[in-house]
């Protein structure tokens, strides 16, 4: 069975069970994007709030966030996160993973 999420206010999942009004909060993208990164012309990260549970086996928090990666040595990389602030560290992690798998320079203060 699919769980239906939407975002509140302060990006905190609060989960719906009418469909249309899930599809209705999907239909503006810029309130799904947590973090968005151009490392070069070949490689993105992505990170965004996918609005169905991923969790499909085991007990824990719904899984509702993915970082993903699109080019270069770690293409189609993915990890998923429970919350909007595990995304956004997650996000950072692996820019600097992309960033030294590249060869690209990590500052030590660096933040997305």
């Amino acid at each position: 069975m699919l769980r239906y999420y939407v975002l509140d206010e302060e990006n905190h999942p609060v989960r719906v069970r009418d469909v249309i009004a899930w599809a209705q909060q999907f239909e503006n993208l810029s309130n799904r994007i947590v973090a968005w990164t151009q490392v070069t012309s070949e490689i993105t990260v992505s990170t965004v709030f996918l609005g169905l549970d991923h969790r499909h086996f085991g007990k824990g928090p719904p899984i509702l966030f993915e970082t993903m990666v699109f080019g270069g040595p770690l293409d189609q990389a993915c990890v998923r996160y429970a919350s909007w602030d595990d995304a956004q560290t997650g996000h950072a992690i692996s820019v600097r993973k992309v960033r030294e798998a590249i060869g690209q320079k990590v500052k030590t203060d660096e933040t997305c």
